[in-house]
């Protein structure tokens, strides 16, 4: 068996998309003009604007795809020149409906006139609040009043001196007495020139001091003149109502008259027929409360709240609630909700307890949320965050499907939920605009019928872009602009190029760049961040590096402890020699923020039995169904190339050594292949190739994912031990076009001492990893003599005559696994 190999290897100028600094058309970012527009995502923008310009319900915007693709400042910077062409929305305000407190009236006014309109309202309360003492206090008020009190005085008084009159004509005479804190006059007959009580007389007639004739009499008259003063008293108290009630009408009429000349300003500058009715009912209002104008409070007793205190402000209910103030605005708004609670999206209904514990609400307590900051223009959700939010959803879509909103006070609890209140409903003109994933948009469309209805139009963001002179230039104007808003460094055409290096690799393809601009401003702030450490004032390429290798170190303490149990020999890694049935499989170990690759050593053992092929990993939970799948695929391959002319019968396990995470995934199929051939044939496969792909039926090698961490991870472990040139990696063919190779990688195989073979077939692989032919299948059936197929057909035959010679009964107890075509 030769150790030399002259198996096609991946040409060094495949290994890695070089960009020449030289290509660039400048000398650094400050020579460029900055980006002014949208890059990469030509489909998702196309379908982003159409949802936008469709004004008809519904045509609300789903925006997908991964975190990082740039889609909320995509989003952003669309809506941002799609509103500069629209005018500003109206303002909203709540004012009181004095008819109806409960349902606070809805005011609609031309963007930016509601905080002028709040203004002058409360301008003309203030100025009412001074003037209408002023006006009751007035020598002219006082006159007019006293001249009513002292008519309906002079009527009183005539009452009692006619009384008065009747009375001594009678013999009585009218006597004060005092009824608690009240005198009240009563009839008392004179006997002798003096007053005595009714009673007393009766006294004297009983002692035969008065003649009891006499006191019949008298008592005929007292009772006449008894009624006649209660009369008089219920003649006096309708009098006295009669007063109050004239000079309530006057003090009414009095405000009214020096009220409404005192508005006509206001209601000549906003002329509104709604306004002027507000205006109308607030005058009645305060007409019909003129209480709240006088100044001298009621006496408190201590110990108790004042009646004022416990209503707040008298003149609360005539201010005006300014709901949505666009006054700072000259265009739609556009308003991003980072934090969408029920309350910051829908709004509430604030309520406060008083001095006296009861709690009160009103108008003025209605608060607006972002939906209604957002009417007339753009609001933009995060839906992963929205949707965990009790409420959210399910609002959401009823003002969207019933284009309106009904500001309540969400309570998820219900206790406090009644509010008291049913402000007006505002109808919803506003485009939604929420951001999620394609996971959470299919499962909302598959499991959620209203989706359909509220969002007709997905945007969906890619990742990637295709890699062209355009698309380099762009992003070198994106750096360009980056450097200008934050104020860093110009890059130089050196440092560009490796950033466009790296921005192809992210994408894991060569003929693509990435479009996840977040991730690169990221690297361009930390690249300015590292040439200021080293006073530089321009970033170059070895800033970059610099940025690229302490990412790669900060996020590598994992791999440097695998690293570490390989070098010790803790995980067993053999990187020379050769051994039957046993492969370094690559593996890919994904991190979150960071993948790297290492090997993993994958072992066969064949035998002669019914089992089959037994997946170890599965046995113990520990296999994926990814992984599953390869397994069932590896047996339709043998199936299919071996088992046309003899039943299959052999028992095979298959194992991850030293693997107690789990395993998943299919990359792994072809080297278990390989492995099982290997034991079949027995003949040893080399241990200084790592192998990566998974497989069809047909034997033919799939791409696989992580090509480049598989391909340095193997590599980081031969430099590290046992370092030799025969060492190298098969990957399949089709990744080739995937290869974006570190530097020293590509440095070592450019010099022979480490090399990447592309495999399209097994056969090509088994001969890579042997050194031995193959062979192909002949006419007949067979395999060339010698070849490791003829080898592995050969053991294929002699386990299934093996088995046959000894007679296992049908009945005999048999593998809980797959049993691969041999017959009971």
């Amino acid at each position: 068996m030769s150790g030399k190999t002259s198996y096609e290897e991946v040409p060094v100028d495949k290994l890695r998309w070089r960009l020449d600094p030289a290509t660039l058309p400048f000398k650094s970012t400050d020579d460029l003009e900055p980006l002014d527009e949208i890059v990469g995502q030509k489909r998702a923008v196309e379908a982003f604007k159409f949802g936008m310009g469709i004004n008809s319900q519904g045509y609300n915007v789903f925006v997908t795809g991964m975190p990082g693709s740039g889609r909320m400042s995509t989003v952003k910077k669309v809506l941002e020149a799609i509103s500069e062409k629209e005018r500003v929305p109206d303002d909203l305000c709540y004012i009181n409906n004095f008819k109806n407190p409960e349902a606070p009236i809805l005011l609609r006014l031309k963007g930016g006139k509601g905080i002028g309109f709040k203004k002058d309202v409360h301008g003309f309360v203030t100025l009412l609040k001074k003037q209408i003492p002023m006006i009751f206090e007035s020598q002219e008020y006082i006159n007019t009043k006293k001249e009513i009190m002292v008519a309906y005085e002079a009527r009183g008084k005539g009452l009692f001196k006619s009384l008065d009159e009747k009375v001594k004509k009678e013999g009585f005479t009218l006597v004060d007495v005092q009824v608690g804190q009240i005198k009240r006059p009563e009839v008392m007959p004179l006997v002798d020139g003096n007053p005595i009580h009714l009673d007393q007389v009766e006294a004297m007639v009983e002692k035969g001091r008065f003649p009891g004739d006499e006191f019949e009499t008298m008592k005929e008259k007292y009772g006449k003149l008894k009624e006649r003063v209660e009369q008089i008293f219920i003649e006096l108290r309708d009098l006295q109502k009669e007063a109050q009630e004239k000079i309530e009408e006057m003090d009414r009429q009095t405000f009214m008259d020096n009220a409404s000349d005192l508005a006509k300003p206001l209601i000549k500058k906003h002329k509104n027929k709604r306004l002027k009715t507000h205006f109308q009912n607030m005058l009645e209002d305060m007409a019909d409360n003129l209480q709240i104008f006088n100044l001298q409070q009621p006496p408190q007793i201590p110990g108790m709240p004042s009646p004022l205190s416990a209503d707040g402000d008298r003149f609360q209910p005539y201010q005006v609630n300014l709901l949505v103030d666009n006054s700072d605005q000259n265009a739609p708004p556009v308003v991003v909700e980072s934090y969408p609670t029920y309350r910051n999206i829908f709004g509430s209904i604030e309520r406060i307890v008083d001095r006296a514990g009861v709690w009160r609400t009103d108008f003025s307590k209605i608060k607006a949320g972002s939906l209604l900051k957002a009417l007339g223009g753009y609001l933009i959700i995060n839906l992963l965050d929205a949707i965990q939010e009790p409420g959210v959803w399910q609002a959401l879509k009823r003002a969207l499907k019933s284009e309106k909103l009904e500001i309540q006070t969400y309570d998820p609890f219900y206790l406090f939920t009644t509010s008291g209140l049913k402000p007006e409903p505002i109808d919803l003109d506003i485009k939604i605009v929420v951001i999620g994933d394609a996971y959470l948009y299919h499962l909302l469309l598959n499991y959620d019928p209203d989706m359909r209805k509220v969002f007709k139009v997905r945007a969906d963001f890619d990742t990637a872009m295709d890699k062209t002179d355009e698309s380099i230039q762009q992003i070198s104007r994106f750096i360009r602009m980056k450097t200008m808003e934050e104020k860093l460094k110009p890059f130089d055409r050196t440092a560009v190029a490796l950033l466009m290096e790296q921005a192809v690799r992210m994408t894991g393809r060569q003929e693509k760049i990435t479009t996840s601009f977040p991730q690169l401003t990221d690297l361009v702030r930390e690249a300015d961040y590292v040439a200021g450490e080293e006073k530089a004032t321009t970033v170059s390429a070895n800033h970059v590096e610099k940025v690229i290798e302490s990412r790669k170190f900060r996020s590598g303490m994992v791999e440097e402890h695998l690293q570490d149990m390989i070098d010790r020999g803790t995980i067993m890694i053999d990187l020379e020699g050769e051994v039957v049935g046993q492969v370094n499989g690559l593996a890919v170990y994904a991190m979150g923020d960071y993948m790297f690759g290492k090997p993993s050593r994958i072992t066969c053992s064949t035998a002669m039995g019914r089992a089959g092929i037994i997946n170890i990993e599965r046995e113990a939970d520990l296999s994926g169904s990814t992984h599953n799948k390869g397994v069932l695929i590896l047996g339709g391959y043998l199936r299919k190339k071996y088992a046309q002319d003899k039943p299959l019968t052999m028992s095979a396990s298959i194992a991850f050594e030293q693997s107690y995470g789990g395993v998943d995934g299919d990359s792994a199929s072809s080297t278990e292949i390989y492995a099982l051939l290997s034991s079949l044939s027995e003949i040893p496969v080399k241990q200084c190739l790592g192998v990566t792909g998974s497989v069809n039926q047909n034997g033919q090698i799939q791409a696989i994912g992580g090509v480049n961490e598989k391909i340095e991870g193997f590599f980081d472990c031969c430099r590290k031990k046992d370092a030799h040139n025969s060492q190298g990696v098969m990957i399949p063919e089709s990744n080739v076009k995937d290869l974006m190779l570190r530097q020293d990688v590509v440095e070592a195989i450019s010099k022979g001492r480490f090399h990447v073979y592309p495999v399209k077939t097994i056969d090509q692989g088994i001969e890579i990893l042997t050194g031995k032919k193959a062979g192909a299948r002949k006419a007949d059936g067979s395999y060339p003599k010698g070849s490791i197929n003829q080898r592995v057909d050969d053991k294929l035959k002699e386990l299934a005559e093996g088995l046959k010679n000894f007679a296992v009964p049908t009945s005999s107890r048999q593998d809980k696994s797959e049993i691969l075509g041999f017959p009971r």
